[in-house]
């Protein structure tokens, strides 16, 4: 679990947001001023910073600045909706930039996706290119549908293709994937940049993407023209709004952008790979995205398995690597699993993929410390399947009552919102919805709950 620091002159905010994400287990730090924040960064290190923008005593930009040498992953908040703000926050560093009040289950998406990049940052560029195949694989398996996938990845990072496609479900590793190709490929020593699509306002992301001519200080460039020479990865493709999808098109066929309130169009040499978890051609039929946008980036799709589709091999090959990167900040922690333990994750269908397996894997090790091996009773009691009855060996429970189930308890863990449910379970809120109409959820999840919640 990670250290985050919240930083707000607010003491209900603070304590609020230190709650929620106490309960996840991360340890929380509070500051009310900038001052007393830059201290804290300083003196304890912490991976994430909730910065509000405006402070009694300095601004959150000189926070963010005054801390720079110690390379929190900064998450900007205000209450006050201003996108050149936004804009000069997102170039001086900042993470995100999230307008008040902000949903806790947002935000704590938002904070999970940051961690995931941060851990990745950490990482030397030469040291990516050494254990991109290995990263690639590790995500994958050996088995030889996984051995093929793993082949095409390091064709297409090989290629000078500009356009890739990644398909798979939350938490499948799309992203450590989308890193792999540029570490693989001749831009490996040029940036890579990633936005996730669904997190930003319309205007903020036009912005970020394109750049802005008349923003404060003088015009901003946008991601295209950060990215020069190297790779843009672009998540949630399919939210991307229906307003930008000819403009990326058109960034995509003509490899020239235009700052947002500019007239001067510039040359850009970027590797864009995009990734979504929905099925595009269904989008297109919907006409919730552009037949010729989609054309221009399928090409050459690929698509990442879900853990409960690959060979047992896979997933214990999955697990060691797994627990051998997380060893890295638990030293204290085994490097082996238990056979009874790895049949009880062998068994159970991880809705949530890579990130699901790795968060109880990390939590596994943390309450192992100072033991030989990680045993049935140190995974987590909330996964299904893990619990002590279902550890048993002589037990045996489907897979679809395990994942009926965690579906049930998740519901219920966040009063029917179908919404929060998803998120947490790794889940699109699509596939969520077929779920509880498959195990005759439907009517036990609107039980004492208010419809309209019920159905977001």
């Amino acid at each position: 679990m990670a250290k985050i620091l919240i930083v707000d002159d607010e003491p209900d905010i603070r304590s609020v947001i230190g709650r929620y994400f106490a309960r996840s287990g991360h340890d929380v730090l509070r500051a009310g001023t900038g001052e007393e924040a830059v201290l804290l960064v300083q003196a304890e290190r912490p991976a994430v910073v909730l910065l509000d923008l405006f402070l009694p005593d300095i601004s959150g930009f000189e926070v963010l600045e005054r801390t720079r040498e110690e390379r929190p992953v900064i998450i900007m908040i205000t209450g006050h909706g201003d996108i050149a703000a936004a804009v000069h926050a997102m170039q001086a560093g900042a993470e995100g930039f999230l307008t008040k009040p902000v949903e806790l289950a947002h935000l704590g998406a938002v904070v999970d996706r940051a961690l995931e990049k941060a851990q990745l940052r950490e990482l030397s560029r030469a040291a990516l290119a050494r254990t991109a195949r290995t990263g690639a694989e590790m995500l994958l398996g050996s088995s030889p549908p996984m051995r093929e996938l793993t082949e095409q990845i390091e064709l297409l990072a090989r290629s000078e293709r500009t356009v890739a496609l990644l398909v798979g479900e939350q938490g499948v590793g799309k992203a450590r994937v989308a890193r792999a190709i540029h570490a693989l490929s001749a831009r490996a020593g040029r940036p890579f940049h990633e936005l996730v699509c669904g997190l930003r306002p319309v205007e903020l992301l036009d912005t970020e993407l394109f750049g802005i001519e008349t923003g404060q200080g003088g015009p901003l460039p946008g991601l295209f023209e950060a990215a020069e020479g190297g790779t843009l990865f672009l998540e949630e493709i399919s939210d991307l709004p229906a307003n930008l999808q000819p403009t990326l098109l058109r960034a995509l066929e003509m490899r020239r952008v235009r700052r947002t309130g500019g007239t001067r169009e510039m040359p850009v040499d970027v590797r864009l790979i995009a990734a979504t978890v929905r099925d595009l051609a269904t989008e297109v039929t919907e006409q919730r995205f552009r037949e010729d946008l989609y054309y221009r980036l399928g090409v050459m799709p690929l698509h990442l398995p879900p853990l409960r589709a690959r060979a047992p091999e896979d997933l214990r090959e999955t697990v060691a690597a797994l627990v051998a990167e997380l060893r890295h900040g638990l030293p204290e922690a085994p490097s082996e699993l238990t056979e009874e333990a790895l049949d009880v994750i062998g068994h159970y269908p991880w809705p949530g993929n890579v990130r699901e397996l790795r968060n109880v894997l990390e939590r596994a090790l943390i309450l192992s410390r100072g033991a030989s091996v990680v045993d049935v009773t140190r995974l987590p009691a909330e996964v299904p399947g893990i619990e002590s009855d279902a550890a048993l060996p002589h037990v045996a429970r489907s897979l679809e009552e395990m994942e009926r189930g965690h579906i049930e308890r998740t519901l219920r863990a966040h009063n029917q919102n179908r919404t929060r449910a998803a998120r947490e379970l790794g889940i699109s809120r699509a596939t969520l919805i077929k779920k509880i109409r498959e195990y005759g959820l439907g009517e036990r999840s609107s039980t004492g709950s208010s419809g309209g919640e019920e159905n977001r």
